[in-house]
């Protein structure tokens, strides 16, 4: 059976929808993750707050190799994560959710990878598909069932942050086949590809880009989105997550030719 899990912010995952909740931590090489489990439609369910307990940790301070590792310990076979991001189209409105397919990494200092010689070895994992196609699928159909604005496929750039991007950025962005912007993703898809996790993320757009919108943005904007859309968020993935099967998938055997991901 699948051991499913939510990577998000605070204010993504109601414990009052799971049953049997308890928070637990595991040591890592990289550090200690907390998290909550319980149950869900008779699925058990890993929530891990990205950014902390009390939302503390900024997108590039973010420890992803322990959160990764950690939940690969723990025996999660799929991520369903969630991302704010700003739009850099005026097709893609605010409220809207986006499934990116691909990214273009534009952070800076973070370790992006398990493998950096020594006794782990040197590993080149193929990123041609790099967000799991089943927990997409799976997704696009909760958004339909909902009738939520779901836009299947896009590019996500990540940048580093925590500052917000400039609008010369954005314009380059947006040349270069940008759709939506945040500083969150990269690395985790990368290492959760390492790790032989399927993974995807839920882009919940929350403002419009640098130079797109009419006014400076702010992170009160941002919050004040991501709390109004706080219960849609929560409804598209736990009904995604009903939908979700067990069907082995491609994800989990990515690093077969180096005879898998150790954890």
């Amino acid at each position: 059976m699948s051991l499913i899990a939510i990577i998000g912010g605070t204010g993504v995952c109601d414990t009052k929808l799971l049953q049997n909740v308890r928070q637990d931590r595991l040591p890592t090489f990289y550090g200690m993750i907390h998290y909550l489990r319980g149950t869900y439609g008779g699925k058990e369910i890993i929530f891990l707050p990205r950014h902390g307990k009390m939302h503390s940790i900024p997108p590039h301070l973010i420890n992803y190799r322990a959160n990764i590792l950690g939940l690969k310990r723990l025996g999660v076979t799929a991520v369903f994560a969630t991302t704010a991001v700003g739009t850099m189209t005026r097709e893609r409105k605010p409220g809207d959710f986006v499934l990116p397919d691909q990214f273009i990494d534009f952070t800076n200092s973070r370790h992006e990878s398990f493998f950096d010689g020594g006794a782990n070895g040197v590993v080149h994992v193929d990123m041609t598909t790099p967000y799991c196609p089943k927990v997409r699928a799976a997704l696009v159909k909760a958004g339909e069932d909902l009738g939520y604005p779901v836009h299947n496929g896009g590019t996500y750039v990540c940048t580093s942050g925590p500052r917000f991007e400039t609008p010369a950025e954005i314009r380059m962005f947006r040349q270069l086949g940008g759709d939506v912007v945040g500083m969150t993703t990269v690395p985790e898809v990368c290492l959760a590809k390492e790790a032989e996790i399927c993974y995807a993320t839920v882009s919940m757009i929350t403002n419009y880009a640098a130079g797109i919108a009419d006014q400076p943005q702010t992170h009160a904007e941002v919050n004040e989105r991501m709390e109004e859309n706080s219960r849609r968020i929560q409804s598209l993935l736990m009904h995604a997550i009903e939908l979700y099967g067990d069907d082995d998938c491609e994800c989990r055997h990515g690093l077969a030719e180096y005879g898998g991901f150790k954890a």
